[in-house]
């Protein structure tokens, strides 16, 4: 069913790009996001030693490259290195990636991205898996070929030994994209 999907968006976003004027151009991006959790240490009272109540928990370095059609739809290639230090977690995400601009002004955009891949982590705890994330974000026109983005996503990284298999978190991030 997901081969079925993923060929017909291939094929739509081929179809729209062929049938109209061409005013596509490819980008390089990048973005750092980190994820917070609760503290489980953290205690109340009048004892304060024991930290703050919300802390990090992860950390997200991504790269990537890719195809903007019609300065709407952008298809990209994206490999990265995931730590959840809480876990003990490191892993390389490699997925592909779709995004929609749902608005445009003045070369800024609020936009939807879908990612669907694999996950590979370097260490025996834990086996490689499969990796989905879901996210909105505003991309803010810079100087001519340069934007900053800035975004929130939903992530699920499928590792055995987590509750139903899965380690899912929210994370905030900040990025950029160079035309």
């Amino acid at each position: 069913m997901k081969r079925i999907v993923l060929a017909l968006i291939a094929v739509l976003i081929y179809q729209y790009s062929s049938s109209q004027e061409k005013l596509g151009r490819p980008f390089f991006t990048g973005d750092i996001n980190f994820t917070l959790g609760i503290n489980e240490n953290y205690q109340i009272g009048p004892d304060d030693d024991n930290g703050p109540l919300i802390v990090p928990s992860a950390f997200f370095f991504r790269v990537g490259f890719g195809y903007e059609f019609k300065k709407r739809i952008a298809v990209a290639f994206n490999s990265g290195y995931d730590l959840h230090w809480n876990y003990d977690i490191k892993a390389f995400p490699t997925y592909g990636s779709l995004k929609y601009n749902i608005t445009e002004k003045d070369n800024s955009a609020h936009f939807v991205e879908v990612r669907y891949g694999k996950m590979w982590t370097p260490s025996s705890n834990y086996p490689d898996g499969n990796y989905y994330g879901i996210g909105l974000g505003i991309q803010a026109g810079g100087e001519e070929r340069w934007n900053t983005t800035f975004r929130i996503d939903f992530h699920r990284k499928g590792i055995i030994g987590f509750k139903n298999n899965r380690l899912d978190s929210v994370s905030f991030g900040f990025g950029f994209s160079f035309f």
